[in-house]
């Protein structure tokens, strides 16, 4: 009998701690799934946040590092240009990369790292209770703002890839989401093309995935979905925000 379905060889047989409805689990069998499709698992390194995904190191079958909180990629920098034939990439939430992290996220990208970031933004602090993140929409309720995302006094979201689309040295970015199959798929074809990329040598590639986080948001699975297109995606558009290659090929 034929297999048409299977667990990633890239991934572990170890059960996924998540809370039921996140969708963590989704991201983390697309990011295996590719490095098996690409056959590079056995030469990637991959390197583990701080936040609910800081079990990572659990749930992929490769070689894994511990970054302390939002260090992320100056750990990948390290480690890639250390062992630049490896394959690098870290795993980060909205409160790790785009918070504590973003100097590092930032320069790594103006330095054009040959490494890939997968960032995880789900709105809100998880692990830790679901405070106010960065990426908080304005208007939006948290265990620090109860009364809704006040802009006028802690500011607005940061927008992950519209802030990197200007830097020089980032070379491929898209944000995608996995709130239904279409774009499960076109999620996993983004993070395809950013690692494939790597393999390539051609830089810096990061792919933001809009997540949910039904705990914290107060929201019953299904309705985490709903609540994610309807003010997610309207807030944080998807497409691709920058692809060096594909922009030379159009001139």
């Amino acid at each position: 009998m034929a297999v048409v379905f299977e667990k990633p060889k890239a991934l572990t047989d170890a059960t996924l701690h998540y809370c039921p409805g996140c969708t963590h689990g989704i991201i983390h069998r697309l990011v295996a799934e590719v490095l098996d499709e690409l056959g590079v698992q056995g030469k990637t390194v991959g390197i583990a946040s701080v936040g609910c995904s800081v079990m990572s190191y659990d749930y992929f079958d490769v070689d894994m590092v511990q970054a302390a909180h939002g260090r992320a990629p100056a750990v990948a920098t390290g480690v890639k240009r250390a062992n630049p034939e490896n394959i690098v990439f870290t795993y980060q939430g909205d409160g790790d990369l785009a918070a504590i992290g973003t100097a590092e996220t930032v320069h790594s990208a103006a330095r054009g790292e040959n490494i890939t970031i997968i960032f995880v933004n789900n709105a809100i602090y998880g692990m830790t209770g679901g405070q106010m993140a960065p990426t908080t929409l304005p208007g939006q309720v948290t265990q620090t703002s109860p009364y809704g995302r006040d802009t006028n006094t802690v500011g607005f979201p940061l927008k992950v890839c519209e802030l990197l689309s200007n830097v020089d040295g980032a070379t491929y970015l898209e944000r995608v989401a996995v709130n239904n199959v279409k774009n499960v798929k076109a999620a996993k074809k983004a993070i395809k093309k950013a690692f494939t990329y790597q393999t390539e040598g051609k830089g810096f590639t990061l792919i933001e995935v809009l997540s949910t986080c039904p705990t914290n948001w107060g929201l019953t699975p299904p309705n985490a979905l709903k609540w994610l297109e309807e003010n997610m995606i309207p807030y944080y558009p998807l497409g691709v925000y920058k692809d060096k290659y594909a922009e030379e090929e159009t001139k």
